[in-house]
């Protein structure tokens, strides 16, 4: 008898999830597209992915001195705050688009479907936003070197070269292709575990800190103390340098939107998982920066450090060596996983802007081997990785001037949509479940001026006087970005992209 109840309990949940799966494909088939992916992608997996996207531990670790130097406690505390507020305002934007059209473009698709009449628009948001989720992806596996420097410093006092470092980053880039290879499952298992390990190495981190510091700062400290490193007067102006470590840290929440084809019922998960993970992440962020901010020993020393990422200076003086080096793998781990999961988004971005002749080589690009993964779009993230990677060879600077491009094409890729939201906001006739409603249009135009007043932050100089080792590098490199992508629309593109091709159609 009991095993007969179970048979039927087991055979209603395949029933029900076999009608979610028929409700998700026919709501593609909806929009133009079949079904190329098997839907195994649950709640928890989609939000696992903007969650390794997202990779607060090292967003936040990363880039913690970018903060700590421009402003200090009281510029970390509150531009945590601000940004995270219109960070989640952005997230709701782009969750209401994201449930009308639950596909696998994201960003992309979305600015086609609500502007089909200006088709460059699309071309250019697809283009910036890929090459963004690839840089990101290079900068993660190069980061996941420093990390290692920082260990074998740290734990041997011995400093890797720049050739070695980067043959790390070279190492890391092709383990992400691999993983990326063995398909959606591989990936969904991998960001079920990133959530788990992001609750509890920010667990680890905060207790290990707040317990081991020699001296504990005062709330005085914490909330009020302001320092300056960058040579600005301005205090406000240097405060408001230091949003961009919040900003960086935050940026990957529309990654879920990447793998909507591969979820269940994609048009509620992927913009509760959009919105979700911008909420979560700002909680866990503001615990795991208030145990930093806390446990800071001496911010001239994490100033003047010679580790590979000053962080493991602030790890050093607050808990010491051994303690450090553990601090430093719960990070790396974590950092591993988020640059997997951006070359999961590039991959999938390839293989939409090729489906919809945005992108050369169709047929390989579309091409999923036994593992449903477009592996053609995984290895030329790869291949671009491992030839940028080289720069840190050369110069370190110019290096991180292509990276931190990355940072600002997000934000412009965001952009993209939520203009169109707020200037057309009739682009969108029959919304999804997850609508703002009467919100909507105020939501946008906080998103859209936020986005705005950080692309300028992002290319403004963060020292003074400024000079050719600290300039702000950034605006050459998405200017340059954005004149390789206005000749590929002229020379190929203009003739080849029409907007998106529907491969399903009613009979």
């Amino acid at each position: 008898m009991v095993k007969s109840e179970r048979r039927d309990s087991s055979a209603g949940e395949d029933k029900e999830e076999a009608c979610d799966v028929a409700v998700s494909d026919q709501r593609l088939q909806d929009l133009g597209y079949k079904s190329e992916f098997r839907r195994e992608m649950s709640l928890f997996k989609v939000l696992g992915i903007s969650f390794c996207a997202i990779g607060i531990l090292t967003g936040m670790s990363s880039a913690f001195q970018t903060g700590l130097f421009s402003g200090g406690p009281v510029g970390l505390f509150w531009g945590w705050n601000i940004c995270s507020f219109f960070m989640f305002l952005i997230a709701l934007s782009l969750a209401e688009i994201c449930s009308t059209y639950p596909t696998m473009g994201g960003l992309y698709f979305w600015v086609c479907k609500m502007k089909p009449d200006i088709p460059i628009l699309g071309f250019f948001t697809g283009w910036l936003y890929s090459m963004a989720m690839v840089f990101t992806g290079i900068a993660g596996n190069l980061t996941v070197a420093l990390y290692l420097a920082s260990m074998a410093e740290v734990g041997q006092g011995r400093t890797l070269t720049r050739v070695e470092i980067t043959a790390i980053a070279w190492a890391m880039n092709i383990f992400s292709g691999i993983v990326n290879t063995i398909g959606t499952k591989a990936i969904g298992h991998m960001s079920m575990f990133n959530v788990w390990w992001t609750l509890g190495g920010t667990f680890v981190l905060t207790i290990t800190l707040l317990v081991k510091a020699p001296v504990k700062n005062s709330p005085d400290f914490v909330f009020t103390n302001f320092q300056n490193f960058t040579g600005w007067e301005s205090r406000g102006f240097v405060v408001l340098l230091g949003f961009l470590q919040a900003v960086y840290t935050l940026e990957g929440c529309e990654t879920a939107a990447q793998v909507a084809e591969e979820a269940v019922r994609a048009e509620i998960l992927a913009p509760l998982a959009v919105a979700g993970s911008i909420a979560g992440s700002w909680l866990i962020g503001l615990a795991y920066m208030l145990s930093l901010l806390f446990a800071v020993q001496n911010i001239a020393s994490v100033q003047a450090t010679t580790y590979a990422i000053p962080i493991s200076q602030l790890f050093y003086d607050a808990v010491g060596p051994q303690l450090a080096q553990l601090c430093l793998v719960v990070v790396m781990v974590s950092q591993v996983m988020a640059a997997i999961t951006n070359f999961t988004a590039s991959s999938r971005l390839f293989y939409a802007l090729a489906r919809d002749n945005a992108f050369p080589l169709k047929k390989q690009f579309m091409t999923l081997n036994r593992f449903q993964a477009p592996y053609w779009g995984v290895w030329t993230s790869v291949l671009i990785g491992c030839i940028i990677s080289c720069a840190y060879i050369g110069s370190a600077v110019a290096f991180d001037a292509m990276l931190s491009s990355a940072a600002i094409s997000v934000m412009l890729s965001y952009l993209q949509p939520i203009i169109i939201r707020v200037f057309w906001p009739d682009s969108i006739e029959d919304f999804g479940p997850f609508c703002l409603g009467k919100w909507s249009w105020p939501v946008n135009f906080a998103s859209f001026s936020f986005c705005v007043f950080v692309c300028i932050l992002f290319v403004l100089p963060t020292a003074y006087p400024a000079n050719v080792l600290n300039m702000n590098y950034s605006i050459v490199a998405v200017g340059g970005l954005l004149v390789i992508i206005t000749i590929n629309w002229f020379w190929w593109g203009k003739h080849s992209f029409k907007g998106p091709v529907k491969t399903f159609t009613f009979k």
